[in-house]
């Protein structure tokens, strides 16, 4: 699968990107831990700051990967459980 990101990151944080998108799979497949998936968000938005290019970095990875960044954020944020599953 081919993973969106930019040239301009460092390792560590393709690496952390790649991490996030692992997490909002696991929310569609099997469930992850609330606060896992948040901590994995909150570091991709230290990445990606901006609103309109975290859409078309998740626009791309939700169209490789058949999964949704945007619903399994909105489920974690306002899940009442300690997982989130899609």
């Amino acid at each position: 699968m081919n993973m969106p990101i930019s040239l301009d990151w460092s390792t560590e944080e393709v690496v952390d990107v790649i991490h996030f998108f692992q997490g909002v799979e696991a929310a569609h497949q099997k469930g992850i831990d609330r606060v896992d998936l948040m901590n994995r968000y909150r570091r991709f938005k230290e990445i990606v700051p901006s609103k309109s290019e975290e859409k078309q970095v998740c626009k791309e990875f939700d169209e490789e990967a058949g999964v949704s960044c945007y619903r399994a954020v909105q489920k974690a944020k306002a899940a009442e459980s300690d997982r989130v599953r899609l």
